[in-house]
């Protein structure tokens, strides 16, 4: 029976036209599996179902997941990280052979990503903080100044004073959510695609509650300010006070940054 499967020029690329047609005539295809972003169950018989091939050094693992939660794509990841994911997937994603990994993200400038919940107007949002481990300062210039927030200003962040309401949705730009782990936050790219501002090393765990936020909301808010203003906390409480604190000083910008895929 044939499914309801997305598979993207990318996917088809990688896999070949035989192995795509294959898919979509449902003979290698899951009728059910765990989607890889949200982790619950999903029909490829009964809901549009999206493939997404991982990509490592020398192999590669196809898993699949809910077309609300992703589109269909070709991650990059490290061999490490997806031996990781064929654990993980187990029986659940098919393993095809691998090539050589294409358009890898340059390195970018080092920052500390942390993940928590921030209550805004009575609700819970899953959020993002981002904050550089030594001042950013902008490209083809020299100096001790900080140019991060902006940097981030000028690319549609906007200046947060207080913890008030959320932020407006920055457009382009979203978060990678998948194997149930955040890979990434996007941006657009030269040529209109997306590619890596931030990429993990590691894809970072997040909890279910995160995790279920940002499935409701479909969106994470992403706060950014200069280094010495959040520090690594260990609660999302003291996250909260060192948030408070920074907009107070004018140190923190913000924007809701849609699910990739969505």
């Amino acid at each position: 029976m044939p499914r309801m499967l997305d598979v993207s020029d990318a996917v088809r690329a990688e896999i070949g036209d035989e192995e795509a047609d294959r898919l979509l005539a449902g003979e290698n295809a899951p009728g059910s599996y765990d989607c890889t972003s949200c982790r619950t169950p999903g029909d490829s018989e009964h809901e549009r179902t999206s493939t997404v091939l991982f990509v490592g050094e020398e192999t590669a693992v196809l898993a699949f997941a809910h077309a609300g939660c992703l589109p269909s794509q070709v991650v990059q990841v490290t061999e490490e990280q997806l031996q990781g994911a064929v654990r993980s997937i187990g029986g659940v994603g098919a393993q095809v052979a691998g090539g050589e990994p294409q358009g890898t993200v340059p390195e970018q400038a080092v920052l500390g990503v942390t993940s928590g919940l921030v209550l805004i107007e009575g609700e819970l949002h899953p959020a993002l903080v981002v904050e550089p481990t030594s001042p950013i300062v902008r490209p083809g210039t020299f100096g001790a100044g900080d140019d991060f927030l902006p940097l981030l200003i000028e690319q549609g962040f906007m200046p947060v004073t207080e913890l008030a309401a959320v932020p407006p949705v920055l457009h382009g730009w979203s978060v990678l959510l998948a194997m149930g782990q955040l890979h990434a936050v996007l941006q657009p790219g030269p040529g209109g695609g997306p590619v890596a501002w931030w990429q993990a090393h590691q894809p970072l765990q997040v909890t279910d509650s995160w995790r279920a936020a940002a499935n409701k909301h479909q969106q994470a808010l992403m706060f950014a300010a200069p280094v010495g203003s959040i520090g690594r906390q260990p609660r999302e409480d003291l996250l909260r006070e060192s948030l408070d604190k920074a907009a107070a000083n004018g140190k923190l910008v913000a924007a809701a940054l849609p699910l990739a895929g969505t």
